[in-house]
């Protein structure tokens, strides 16, 4: 890459963080996706239809969703280009555009969920700290359906007993409201009795706050304790199992949206293929024709 165009990405991502609230993960994958391609195109800055069109053949042997991970950081930084008036064409046109189905989440069904909760709760019986900690994990898994990131960075403060809810700091240092059952309150109350005082976190560890590694290793130990295949399992399927139960209870796709945090609701609509008995159901009991005679 050439001295002109990491000038130009160093301004893109300084943009993408102000403006865009990217994190800093975020940005790494923009600068390395724009470095594979500037490997195979040359300068970014003024590179042709023509010179953009070669990538398709080279990054013809990547998983599509890789391929379309690289083409939309390239479409935002040839738009930011534009739009800052650093070029006047924009080449994004001759960037690949690959097909490719979302996989379907892996879930948990609600009796399989029911015996790690049984297996958990007996452990929390000792009182043994760690066990103790560990129901509380599960507690704001499934039952707030919070991201691993958003879990592991909670405060100390974060759950307060006369508040319902929980306010996560999502992707994009976006804020929502998260509601926090009965449950999870009670446990998180008897986790805090084991949270030194001086912590700001809800989770400590010896230096700063849980893992999101240790997270995934804890639901794993949960799930083999409850006779399920612990390689099925983990802190993101307990988040799927969130939504897909909710969504059969007859959670409205909008509201679950908002609670899991999606900035798009293509992203929550995966979670209708989980349920689809229920939703000719509910079409056949609640449409205005359904109960119309023929």
């Amino acid at each position: 890459m050439t001295t002109d165009d990491r000038a130009l990405v160093d301004r893109f991502l300084d943009m993408m963080a102000a403006e865009a609230g990217a994190s800093k993960h975020t940005l790494t994958a923009y600068r390395n996706d724009l470095d594979r391609a500037a490997e195979t195109i040359g300068s970014l800055g003024t590179a042709s239809s023509d010179q953009v069109s070669r990538l398709g053949s080279s990054w013809a042997d990547l998983a599509p969703s890789t391929v379309a991970r690289r083409s939309a950081a390239l479409r935002r930084f040839f738009g930011f280009l534009i739009d800052e008036g650093f070029r006047r064409d924009d080449p994004s046109s001759a960037l690949p555009r690959p097909r490719f189905e979302r996989p379907l989440p892996r879930i948990l069904d609600e009796e399989e969920v029911r015996r790690m909760f049984q297996s958990a709760e007996d452990r929390a019986g000792s009182g043994e700290t760690a066990a103790v900690r560990n129901l509380a994990l599960l507690e704001l898994l499934y039952g707030s359906g919070l991201r691993a990131s958003e879990l592991v960075s909670l405060a100390r403060t974060a759950v307060r007993p006369s508040q319902p809810f929980l306010m996560v700091r999502g992707k994009g240092s976006k804020e929502r409201l998260v509601p926090i059952s009965g449950r999870a309150q009670a446990a998180v109350r008897q986790w805090l009795e084991h949270v030194p005082s001086g912590s700001p976190w809800l989770f400590p560890s010896a230096k700063s706050h849980l893992s999101r590694v240790r997270l995934f290793q804890i639901v794993r130990t949960i799930a083999s304790d409850a006779g399920i295949p612990p390689e099925r399992v983990s802190p993101h399927v307990l988040r799927h199992a969130f939504a897909t139960h909710l969504l059969s209870g007859g959670a409205d796709l909008r509201v679950l949206q908002t609670l899991l945090g999606h900035a798009d609701i293509a992203t929550t609509q995966i979670y209708t293929h989980v349920d689809s008995a229920r939703l000719v159901e509910l079409v056949n009991a609640r449409h205005p024709l359904a109960t119309r005679p023929r």
